[in-house]
């Protein structure tokens, strides 16, 4: 059923939300070829080129039949995004900062205190035995930048960036998983300073209480919680930064002192961030007489996912009336009216569904600042 309403979901522009689906029923059924089929759609959908083909090479080696395990040999680790060290190729440097973000000035402040100021400041850290290890669970809505705070935290520390999902760890023989997210741990402390980023971390870090169906998936938690402890190796240097959109998931072990200790909300822009994210969108773009800031202050709730969307939509209204015309004519403030009337903020439903699980999920004051924010949004 989930695999059914994701593909809904894609052909109706909601593609985010149909990969969300997929990657739930692949944590649990991780050779699922349905979902795995819908997944590669939706990452392709999304301009994910990357994922969707680590998503099409597991659903081929799946379909393909099991070889003889006497001769069987061990395929080598598969391509880090962004490089791979085990093989001579770079592993990604982003030059990005965070200044290069706009708004989220609450978030960057809490970023910078937990890894860059340690780090820029090394007689202070001797003084207060701050250690250089540690990491970070970035949680929120879907589309309001969390991958993009990753990379600019490493650009802000001068580190290298190794970012990995679910489609960069699972395999479909016993312990190759296991095997795979060790090197890729490996990797970063080779090449430390490094940020490993790891998207939907709910994904390969799910409540052990929710795999019956996958008993596969537990030696991966397994494997994880011993890898963010660095039992048998030295994690310093190496910052882990996880992100997910469904935190209650997240098993708890993996929040414990030492581990992803450290929780931080990422909510959907505010009226600054969001001036300036639809003038990014729209910077290459013929662009007429239109107030960004009044555009911005009807725009409250939407992701920066929803408002690259509504500049797409509106270039696509102007270009649409300069094909009927015959007269090339720039963005005016009507496409983008229209573009909004067509374009809902696609954060709605995920903030009324954590606020649910705030309310009623049992973990203290774990989500209050998503309570008081919902309950200032009026949707509590």
């Amino acid at each position: 059923m989930r695999v059914e309403l994701a593909s809904a979901l894609r052909q109706a522009g909601r593609a985010d939300d149909a990969l969300s689906h997929c990657m739930s029923v692949l944590s649990a059924v991780p050779d699922h070829e349905g979902a795995l089929e819908e997944a590669e759609e939706a990452a392709k959908a999304l301009g994910q080129t990357d994922k969707a083909a680590s998503f099409q090479r597991l659903r081929k080696a799946l379909a393909r039949p099991a070889p003889d395990s006497s001769t069987r040999q061990v395929v080598p680790l598969r391509a880090v995004r962004g490089g791979r060290s085990r093989v001579g190729e770079d592993i990604e440097a982003p030059t990005l900062t965070l200044d290069d973000v706009g708004g989220l000035d609450h978030v960057k402040k809490r970023l910078r205190s937990a890894f860059l100021a340690p780090l820029a400041n090394p007689e202070l850290r001797q003084i207060y035995a701050k250690s250089l290890r540690g990491g970070m669970l970035l949680w929120g809505p879907p589309g309001c930048g969390k991958t993009f705070l990753a990379r600019a935290t490493a650009g802000e520390l001068g580190a290298r960036f190794i970012g990995i999902g679910l489609h960069d760890v699972l395999d479909m023989w016993l312990g190759e998983s296991e095997r795979q997210l060790h090197e890729l741990f490996e990797d970063a402390r080779r090449n430390a300073p490094c940020v490993l980023f790891i998207d939907e971390v709910d994904a390969l870090g799910r409540k052990r209480s929710q795999l019956r169906h996958g008993p596969g998936l537990r030696e991966v938690v397994v494997q994880f919680l011993a890898e963010l402890d660095g039992l048998q190796t030295n994690n310093e240097g190496v910052f882990v930064l996880a992100a997910t959109n469904h935190p209650w998931d997240v098993d708890t072990a993996l929040r414990r002192p030492g581990r992803l200790d450290r929780v931080l909300l990422v909510l959907p822009p505010d009226a600054e961030a969001r001036e300036a994210i639809l003038r990014f969108h729209l910077r290459d773009r013929p662009l007429g007489e239109v107030d960004l800031a009044a555009l911005a202050a009807k725009t409250d709730l939407y992701s920066g996912a929803d408002l690259a969307h509504v500049c797409e939509t509106a270039a696509e209204f102007a270009l649409e009336d300069s094909v009927e015309t015959g007269q090339v004519r720039p963005i005016e403030t009507r496409d983008l009216d229209r573009a909004l009337d067509e374009i809902e903020p696609s954060t709605l439903p995920w903030l009324q569904t954590a606020r649910n699980y705030a309310e009623f999920g049992g973990e203290g004051g774990t989500y209050a600042e998503l309570l008081a924010y919902t309950h200032e949004k009026g949707l509590g």
